[in-house]
């Protein structure tokens, strides 16, 4: 059986764009923020900076993207159409990032520092949070058969987003050691807190 030339663009376009995400990630950890430029990136991804702009709009963007959050919404639309949001979202997460290989784990480990460690990464990453509550907002109504701007679907999604912002690293000041199976145990237990009302004790 022959490979098709789709497939074949399609894996070395994810190999280019690995590339120049781990190569971004090791200059920033090197060199620091400010002094890696995307010249620097394309180069040791041996590419051009034009080919870099095609895969990320900023430096940023080749620390601050997230693969984990298409794969979320995936699977919290995958949920029976009969469970509440909270626990879509509760299934969803156990499905996704129990399923995280160790070597994902590390690099999201090592992502988050980054993030948490660069004051620039850092405030791009707190406006993207507008983002994710669209992006969740979004799945909320449709599987509730509601328009994509309802207004209960907003709320939901803001209230799980502000309790992920409550216990993951980035809603704590100093970084740690980056994001861990752990801080996704305790976001577990806020989301449960968060579909009980919200008691306190």
């Amino acid at each position: 059986m022959t490979t098709s030339p789709t497939g074949l663009r399609e894996r070395k376009k994810a190999k280019t764009r690995a590339a120049l995400r781990e190569h971004a990630m090791r200059l920033i950890e090197e060199q620091g923020f400010a002094a890696t430029t995307v010249e620097q990136i394309a180069e040791a991804a041996e590419v051009s900076p034009s080919t870099f702009f095609r895969y990320f709009p900023t430096k940023e963007d080749a620390v601050l993207v997230d693969d984990v959050d298409a794969v979320l919404v995936e699977a919290i639309r995958a949920q029976p159409a009969d469970l509440a949001p909270i626990e879509a979202i509760l299934r969803a997460m156990r499905e996704v990032f129990g399923n995280l290989s160790p070597e994902m784990w590390a690099f999201e480990r090592r992502r988050q520092v980054l993030i948490l460690g660069v004051p620039e990464l850092r405030m791009r990453m707190m406006h993207q949070m507008t983002d994710a509550i669209d992006l969740m907002a979004g799945v909320i109504a449709e599987r509730a058969g509601l328009p994509a701007d309802d207004f209960s679907a907003r709320v939901t999604a803001g209230a799980a987003v502000g309790a992920m912002l409550a216990v993951l690293p980035a809603g704590r000041v100093a970084p740690v050691e980056g994001v861990t199976p752990d801080d996704y145990r305790r976001l577990e237990q806020a989301l449960t807190l968060l579909q009980q009302g919200l008691p306190l004790g």
